[in-house]
C-alpha cells in the first residue's frame, strides 16, 4: 500500500449529505470492472449524461476540480453497503484524503485497508474549508498527516485527530495485512513450538 505522509493538492468541495456506496460506485460496475479501471466508474450517475459524455453541470467534472486529490464531503459520506469497491472508486479517480463531518463506518475502515485518509471535523469546520476552496478553487490544499495539519497558502490551517495506530499504518503504508507480517518472525516461531506441543494439527 501507498504511503501516505503529506498531500497538497487541489480540493473539491462535494458537500451533500449521505453520498452512499451505490452513487460513489454502482453495484454492476463491482463486479463487472476490474479494479484497476472502477475510477472512471466513480459517481456515474452524475458524471455522465445519457449518451455517455461528461455532465457540466457535475462539480467533478469542472476545471480544476477534474484534477482535485482531496474530497470534502458532507455528513454520513459513504453511507450504505459496504463495497470496499467504493474506495477503489474514489482512489482510481485520484482522491487520496476525504474531509467530511461523518463517515459511513464500514467506508470509514475500508479507507485506512487502501491508503485513503479520512478526516472528520465538526460541519462547520468542513463548510469554512469548502467557502475557503470555493473563493480560491485553484489554491493547492495540503493535508500533513506527519503533523496532523490541514492548511493552504491563505492563512487556513486547521489540525485534526487521528488514531495514532492508524496514522502510523497510513505514514508507513501498512494495510492490516502489511501490520500481521511485521510479526512474521513470531509467528513462524510460535509456529515451531506448536509443532513440537501438537504435531497432529499439522499433519
Amino acid at each position: 500500500m501507498e504511503k501516505f505522509t503529506r498531500l497538497t493538492g487541489i480540493a473539491a468541495p462535494l458537500m451533500r449529505p449521505n453520498i452512499d456506496t451505490d452513487v460513489i460506485i454502482p453495484i454492476d460496475d463491482c463486479v463487472s470492472v476490474p479494479r484497476a479501471e472502477q475510477g472512471r466508474c466513480a459517481f456515474r450517475a452524475w458524471r455522465y449524461l445519457p449518451d455517455g459524455s461528461d455532465n457540466p453541470d457535475f462539480m467533478l467534472n469542472r476545471v480544476p476540480f477534474r484534477d482535485a486529490v482531496i474530497l470534502l464531503a458532507g455528513i454520513n459520506f459513504g453511507c450504505g453497503s459496504s463495497r470496499e469497491p467504493a474506495v477503489w472508486a474514489l482512489r482510481g479517480l485520484g482522491f487520496r484524503a476525504i474531509i467530511a463531518p461523518s463517515f459511513g463506518d464500514i467506508f470509514y475502515n475500508n479507507c485506512f485497508q487502501n491508503g485513503v485518509l479520512p478526516i472528520m471535523l465538526p460541519e462547520e469546520t468542513v463548510r469554512a474549508i469548502a467557502a475557503e476552496v470555493e473563493a480560491a478553487p485553484e489554491t493547492p490544499l495540503t493535508v500533513d498527516l506527519e503533523n496532523r495539519i490541514i492548511s493552504n497558502g491563505r492563512g487556513l490551517r486547521i489540525a485534526f485527530s487521528l488514531d495514532d495506530a492508524r496514522r502510523s499504518a497510513l505514514l508507513a503504508g501498512l494495510d492490516e495485512v502489511g501490520l500481521t507480517l511485521q510479526r512474521d518472525a513470531g509467528i513462524a516461531a510460535w509456529q515451531v513450538r506448536d509443532r513440537v506441543r501438537r504435531p497432529w494439527i499439522y499433519l
